[in-house]
């Protein structure tokens, strides 16, 4: 019997109608080694006491959207240095969930932060969750991932679920079910009949599984700029995703943030973002 991997997530966002599920067992966990590979920063002042960014953090993917209501994003990479955050090339478009942002549960807390105000994300609202998320794993449909990633990948195939019923023990948790004991009504299928998943980042988002909060947050490819928001989730195109996938390091602890422009405005200063 496999491993169990649980990586807490949040939203279900393929756009398609969940399935009743068939068999179950316990997958196997990510394979990958990870290297330390940026140089510790000489200054650990440019980190405010009261961040939800962890000190030792040093790669940050920023998505800014225009209101709660906006699908159309832009992704920025940043590297802290000993002067702040540097901005790492130039940004990308993507697209997050069909209905918008909403505060979400992660290492800034649970829901809207003090003093801030907005929605607050559920089960199938169709939001992206907002605040500050560290980043999991990664699954695909290659054997291995793209050349230079580090972070651990799993393969998936047909068994391979994220289950979003909030009455299952396995809600919110990507596993290999071949074997399990079903005890879901609805999941997301990770071996998708389409290219969406075939680079998958996970977003920890709910990261104690709280039901009804949402659940499978990733970070995925998009159907192009035409093709509209997610269920949940934030879509961007390949040639940025392998980019992405390349670039970011385990070692340097890497958190993405989503906020409309408006908080990442007021919220700046405070949670020290770039």
């Amino acid at each position: 019997m496999r491993l169990a991997l649980a990586l807490c997530l949040l939203t279900a966002c393929s756009g398609e109608k969940s399935k009743t599920a068939e068999q179950v067992q316990p997958p196997n966990a990510p394979n990958g080694t990870t290297k330390k590979t940026l140089a510790p920063l000489a200054d650990l002042a440019v980190q405010k006491k009261d961040s939800p960014i962890p000190a030792d953090t040093r790669q940050l993917l920023l998505a800014t959207v225009s209101g709660w209501d906006e699908v159309k994003a832009e992704l920025r990479r940043f590297e802290r240095t000993p002067d702040g955050w540097k901005q790492v090339g130039e940004p990308w478009p993507a697209v997050i969930g069909i209905s918008g942002a909403a505060w979400g549960r992660g290492l800034h807390g649970d829901g809207a932060p003090g003093g801030q105000d907005g929605p607050v994300k559920v089960e199938g609202d169709g939001r992206s969750p907002a605040g500050v998320f560290a980043l999991g794993g990664s699954f695909g449909y290659d054997k291995a991932p793209p050349p230079g990633a580090r972070l651990p990948y799993t393969r998936v195939d047909k068994d391979w679920l994220c289950i979003d019923d909030g009455k299952s023990s396995h809600y919110n948790q990507v596993l290999d079910t071949s074997g399990l004991k079903i005890d879901w009504d609805s999941f997301e299928e990770m071996r998708r009949k389409d290219e969406l998943y075939r680079r998958v980042i996970v977003v920890d988002h709910n990261p104690e599984p709280e039901p009804g909060a949402g659940s499978c947050i990733f970070l995925h490819l998009w159907h192009g700029p035409g093709g509209g928001g997610t269920s949940g989730c934030t879509a961007m195109p390949p040639e940025p995703m392998e980019a992405l996938l390349g670039w970011l390091d385990p070692a340097a602890r890497p958190v993405y943030v989503l906020l409309p422009a408006a908080q990442a405005t007021a919220l700046r200063s405070a949670w020290a973002l770039p």
